[in-house]
C-alpha cells in the first residue's frame, strides 16, 4: 500500500468537505449514480444504508478530485461545493481562481458569493490559470487528458454527473472506459457506474463512512472473460513451475486462473483508464501451450489500439510476438500500448501512471523468492511489484502452488468457480448480518479466507481506505456473530465458527476497538490479583536462542509495560506472550489456532499483550552474554512458578496457589509448563525436582554431552497441539493430560515414563548418525529404553510392550521373510537394529560412537555413505567387524568399508544370522 498520502490525511480531508454539514439530503430531485471506488486513495464522503456511494473524493499525483454522482447536486448541496472547492484549492494555496465549464455556470454564482474568483469557460484548457476546474461529467470528451494532467501536476478537478442513463442507452460499451466522466475520475480510483443509488436522508458521520453492503464488486467481468478465455478450456502448468499465490481483492479486479482448491495464478483488472493482467510465475510467459492466451491477453490490454507492446527484458518476446501486436524489447516509455514486465520493479509510480491513463500492464513474476530473502519485511507491503498491485486491487503472495493441469472457468460462473477476496468477504458479511445461506463453494474458500484475512491484515496499512474498510466490515462480521467460546470442554467444529475465531485473533491485532473484539472472542476474563514492578534478573550465556521465564502471566487483553536494560535493546531480545507456539490447522478447534505472540524490544519500555493472555517470557537470542541485568515489568498477574535452587518451601507454599491459569517447574535442565490444576496439590516440588533432574542427566550421559544442559528442554501440555499426541522441539508439546504424570513422583518410578523419554530422545537425535526417514522415529527410543532400565529400573518390555522378546523375534523375521527390504526399515523394525547391539555390547559403546561423532568433520550427507560411516564407527568402538550384522539388515555396506574393516575379527554370530 501507498506510503502517501499520510496516515490521516484521508481522514482529514473528509473533515474538509463535510465541513458544517450534520447531514446531506438525498431523499428527493435528482437519481444518483453508485460509485465504484478502487486504490489506496479514493474514498466516500457519503454512503446510503445499502453502502452505495454519491459522492467520493481522492488524491490523485500532486492533485485532488471530488465526484458527485448527479450534476444537480452542484446547486443541491451549495456548501458541499463550497468546500469541496476550497480543498481542492490544497493547503497554502493562494490562487482563488476557480475555472467553471460554462454547462454548470450556475455554480459560479455560489463560489462568487463564497469569496473565489470564479470564471465560466466554454472547455477546460491547459492555458488556464485556476486551481480548480468545475464540470459536469458529460462534456470532457475532448479535454480529458489535458484535465488528466492538470490534476496530476496539482490541480484540483470536481467533477458531477450520473452514468445510469448512458449505461442504459449504451448495453454493449464498456462504461468503466467509455463514459466521459470516467476518463477523469478513474485515474484517481473513482468510477461513475450504471447502478442507481437508493436516494436517502443521510447524517455526516464524524469519520469516512464505511459498510460491509460496500464490499460488491463493480462489475461482473463476463464479457472480459469471454474476450480472455476465448479457445481457452484449460492451463497446463508444468510441474516444476513453483507459483505464488494472486490474492484477488479490488472491487475490479478478478481472477482468470485457479487450481481446484481455489489459489489464483492468473488474474486481470482495470484501474483508472487501464487494465492490468498479472501471472504469477515468468515462466508461463514462455510456454507455447500458453500462447493462445496470451494473445488474447495482450489484444485485451491493448484495447484495440494495436500500439506497440514492450517487454522489459525481452521476457517471452517468442511467444508474446505471436500476438499479432508489434514487440519491442524496451523499459517503459510513453508512446506504448502495453507494458511487460518483471516483479522485480524500481519505477512503480511511473508504472501505476502509466496504467491509471490508459496503458496495459503485464506483470509475471512470484514473490516467495522475494519473501524469503526479505524475511524482516511484509511481501504485500513491501514487496516492488506489490507497491504497483495493491492499487489494482492484486497481490502477489508468498504462498505458492505446484505447476498442474487447471480447468478454465466458465466466464458466466466466474464468482462461482473461482475464489475473490472482497467477493466472499461481502458474501460472508451478508450471512452474519442478513441470514443469507452460503453455498458449498462459498463454505470450501473459507480455508482461503481465513489465510488471506490473516495475511491482508497483517498489512497494518491503515492510511489506505480499503484497507480500513476491510477492517470495518471484519469487525461488523466478528461483533454480531456471536462467537461461541473455544475450549476443550466446547471444541469449535463448524467452519464458519473456526473462521471467525481465526480471523478474531487477527483483527484484535490491528483494530482501533480492541476491547469490543476482546469481549465478542474472550467470554470468561476475570480480574485477577496483580504485581506491581516485578523485576527480572537476567543471567544468560546462550548457544541457542532461549524462553527465561519470568513467573508473571497476562491476563487475555490486559497490557503492560516492560522496562529493559540497554544491554537488551536492539540485540534482538523478545518478549514472548504464550508458551503454546504451535499453530493449529485442524478442522476441530479447542483453543485459538495461533496464541502465542512477540514483541522485539527496540526501546527501554516496551508495551505488551495478547488477545488470549499467556505467561510472560524474554526470549534471548543466539549467543546472547548477559549478567546481572534487570527487567522489569510494570503490573501482571503471579503464577505458580518454581525454580529449583531459588524457590523456598515456604514460597512455594504461596505461589501453587497464586491466580494464573498456567504454571511453570524449572527444574537443572528442564522446564515445564502446563494447566495450575497440575500443580495446586504439589506439596514438595523439590523431590519431583531430584527425579527429573536425574533422567535429564541420565538422557545427557547416554548422548556423551555435559551433565548440565547448554539449553534447558521445555515441556508445554495444554489442550490441543499441532499434531499427534506428543511432538519434539523447543518446546516439546503435549496434551494437557500429561501433566498430572509429569509431577507425580511415585507413577515415573513406579510405571516409568515412555512417550516423554521418547521426545526428549527425538531432541537428542543428530542428523549425522540419523538416517530419515528410517529412523527418525526409531532411534529416539534408545533414550527411553535407557533411562526405564538404567536409572528408573523398568525393564524395557514393561516399559512399551512393543520391545517384548517375542514381538522383538517376530518382527525380525517378518523382516527378513519380506526380503530385507531397507524400504521398510523402520520405526520399531529399525529399533530393533540397534537394540539387538545393545544387547550384545551393552550401553558404553553408544555413548562412544555418538561422543565420536561430535569430533567428526566432513560428515558425507548422502544416506548410504552415512549408513556406512555408522558401520564403520560402531565397528571400530567395539573392536569387532559388524558387515555382516549391517548387511544381514539391508544396510548398503560397501566393499570399501569391508576392507577397512577387514582387520577385525567378524561378528559371525549376530541375531540375525540365525535367520540365514
Amino acid at each position: 500500500m501507498s506510503d502517501q498520502p499520510s496516515k490521516d490525511q484521508h481522514e482529514e480531508a473528509y473533515l474538509s468537505l463535510t465541513k458544517g454539514l450534520d447531514e446531506l439530503d438525498f431523499g428527493g430531485g435528482p437519481v444518483p449514480c453508485d460509485l465504484v471506488l478502487i486504490g489506496d486513495h479514493s474514498f466516500p464522503i457519503a454512503m446510503n444504508s445499502r453502502g452505495q456511494v454519491p459522492m467520493a473524493a481522492s488524491f490523485y499525483g500532486k492533485g485532488r478530485i471530488v465526484v458527485m454522482g448527479h450534476e444537480g447536486y452542484l446547486r443541491s448541496f451549495p456548501d458541499l461545493v463550497k468546500n469541496a472547492v476550497a480543498w481542492l484549492r490544497g493547503e497554502g494555496s493562494g490562487n482563488l481562481s476557480v475555472g467553471v465549464h460554462e454547462n454548470v455556470k450556475a455554480v459560479a454564482d455560489n463560489l462568487q458569493n463564497s469569496g473565489f474568483q470564479a470564471e465560466v469557460v466554454e472547455d477546460f484548457s491547459d492555458k488556464l490559470d485556476v486551481a480548480v476546474f468545475v464540470t459536469n461529467a458529460y462534456s470532457v470528451a475532448d479535454n480529458h487528458k489535458a484535465l488528466v494532467t492538470f490534476m496530476r501536476k496539482g490541480g484540483g478537478v470536481l467533477i458531477a454527473g450520473q452514468a445510469w442513463h448512458w449505461a442504459s442507452q449504451n448495453r454493449k460499451r464498456n462504461i468503466l472506459h467509455e463514459f466521459d466522466g470516467n476518463k477523469v475520475a478513474d485515474v484517481a480510483g473513482i468510477y461513475f457506474s450504471g447502478q442507481a443509488v437508493k436516494k436517502e436522508k443521510l447524517p455526516v458521520y464524524p469519520q469516512i463512512p464505511s459498510s460491509w453492503m460496500a464490499m460488491v464488486l463493480g462489475k461482473d467481468f463476463e464479457d472480459d472473460l469471454r474476450f480472455l478465455l476465448n479457445g481457452i478450456s484449460e492451463f497446463k502448468i508444468p510441474k516444476n513451475v513453483t507459483a505464488s499465490e494472486i490474492l484477488v481483492h479490488g472491487p475490479l479486479a478478478f481472477p482468470i486462473g485457479c487450481t481446484e482448491d481455489k489459489k489464483t495464478f492468473l488474474a486481470g483488472g482495470y484501474y483508472g483508464q487501464g487494465r492490468v493482467i498479472v501471472v504469477s510465475h515468468e515462466g508461463l510467459l514462455k510456454l507455447e501451450d500458453m500462447a493462445p492466451f496470451w494473445k488474447n491477453a495482450l489484444l485485451w490490454l491493448d484495447e484495440g489500439r494495436k500500439g506497440v507492446v514492450g517487454i522489459r527484458g525481452n521476457h517471452g518476446h517468442k511467444i508474446l510476438s505471436k500476438s499479432g501486436l508489434k514487440c519491442q524489447k524496451t523499459n517503459l516509455k510513453e508512446d506504448l500500448s502495453v507494458y511487460v514486465t518483471l516483479p522485480k520493479i524500481d519505477n512503480p509510480e511511473e508504472i501505476v501512471n502509466f496504467v491509471a491513463e490508459g496503458g496495459g500492464l503485464l506483470l509475471a513474476g512470484h514473490a516467495w523468492h522475494w519473501a524469503m530473502t526479505h524475511k524482516k519485511q511484509h511481501v504485500l507491503r513491501d514487496c516492488p511489484a506489490n507497491k504497483v498491485l495493491n492499487k489494482m486491487g492484486l497481490s502477489l503472495l508468498a504462498q505458492t502452488l505446484k505447476g498442474r493441469t487447471c480447468k478454465a472457468p466458465d466466464p458466466s460462473r466466474v464468482l462461482q468457480e473461482t475464489y475473490h477476496f472482497r467477493h466472499l468477504l461481502h458474501r460472508f458479511a451478508c450471512h452474519v448480518n442478513a441470514g443469507d445461506k452460503l453455498t458449498k463453494h462459498e463454505e470450501d474458500c473459507f480455508k482461503n479466507l481465513d489465510s488471506h484475512c490473516s495475511t491482508y491484515l497483517s498489512m497494518k496499512a491503515h492510511d489506505c481506505p480499503p484497507y480500513k474498510q476491510v477492517v470495518s466490515t471484519l469487525s461488523d462480521i466478528v461483533k454480531k456473530s456471536h462467537v461461541p467460546p473455544v475450549s476443550g470442554r466446547t471444541p469449535l467444529k463448524q467452519p464458519k465458527e473456526r473462521l471467525l475465531l481465526s480471523v478474531g485473533t487477527s483483527l484484535y491485532q490491528v483494530c482501533p476497538n480492541q476491547e469490543e473484539i476482546l469481549s465478542c472472542l474472550v467470554a470468561d476474563n476475570p480480574v485477577m490479583p496483580v504485581v506491581y514492578n516485578h523485576k527480572v534478573k537476567v543471567d544468560v550465556d546462550t548457544k541457542e536462542s532461549e524462553w527465561i521465564s519470568t513467573g508473571l502471566y497476562l491476563s487475555p487483553g490486559m497490557k503492560t509495560y516492560v522496562a529493559a536494560p540497554p544491554e537488551l535493546v536492539n540485540q534482538k531480545w523478545k518478549i514472548q506472550i504464550g508458551c503454546q507456539t504451535d499453530k493449529l490447522k485442524g478442522d476441530v478447534l479447542k483453543r485459538a489456532p495461533d496464541v502465542c505472540q512477540r514483541f522485539p524490544i527496540n526501546s527501554s519500555m516496551t508495551q505488551v499483550s495478547n488477545l488470549w493472555g499467556g505467561l510472560i517470557y524474554l526470549v534471548a537470542p543466539k549467543n546472547a552474554k548477559v549478567k546481572g541485568a534487570e527487567v522489569t515489568v510494570q503490573v501482571a498477574v503471579p503464577a505458580p512458578y518454581y525454580k529449583s535452587g531459588e524457590t523456598t518451601a515456604e514460597q512455594w507454599e504461596l505461589l501453587r496457589t497464586a491466580p494464573s491459569p498456567w504454571a511453570e517447574l524449572e527444574f537443572e535442565n528442564i522446564i515445564f509448563t502446563m494447566s495450575s490444576k497440575a500443580v495446586r496439590k504439589l506439596e514438595r516440588p523439590d523431590k519431583l525436582a531430584a527425579i527429573w533432574d536425574e533422567i535429564m542427566r541420565a538422557i545427557a550421559a547416554l548422548a556423551a554431552r555435559p551433565a548440565k544442559f547448554h539449553r534447558k528442554e521445555r515441556f508445554v501440555s495444554e489442550v490441543q497441539i499441532s499434531h499427534g499426541y506428543m511432538h519434539a522441539g523447543y518446546p516439546i508439546m503435549a496434551h494437557s493430560d500429561i501433566a498430572k504424570h509429569l509431577v507425580d513422583v511415585k507413577v515415573i518410578k513406579e510405571k516409568g515414563m515412555w512417550g516423554v523419554i521418547h521426545e526428549l530422545g527425538h531432541n537428542q537425535q543428530q542428523g549425522c548418525w540419523e538416517f530419515p526417514p528410517h529412523t527418525t522415529e526409531a532411534t529416539c527410543n534408545l533414550w527411553s529404553v535407557y533411562v526405564n532400565e538404567e536409572l528408573l529400573g523398568n525393564p524395557r518390555h514393561k516399559a512399551h510392550t512393543a520391545v517384548s522378546k517375542e514381538k522383538r523375534r517376530k518382527r525380525a523375521a517378518d523382516y527378513v521373510k519380506a526380503g530385507r527390504n531397507l524400504g521398510k526399515w523402520s520405526m520399531w523394525t529399525a529399533l530393533e537394529t540397534y537394540l539387538q547391539l545393545q544387547d550384545e555390547f551393552g550401553w558404553d559403546p553408544y555413548k562412544k560412537v555418538f561422543a565420536a561423532y561430535q569430533k567428526m568433520t566432513n560428515i558425507p550427507k548422502d544416506k548410504n555413505a552415512k549408513m556406512n560411516l555408522y558401520a564403520e564407527t560402531f565397528s571400530k568402538t567395539v573392536g569387532m567387524n559388524l558387515c555382516g550384522f549391517f548387511k544381514a539388515w539391508g544396510w548398503p555396506i560397501k566393499a570399501e568399508t569391508e576392507q577397512k574393516l577387514s582387520d577385525l575379527p567378524p561378528w559371525n554370530d549376530h541375531p540375525m544370522a540365525q535367520f540365514d
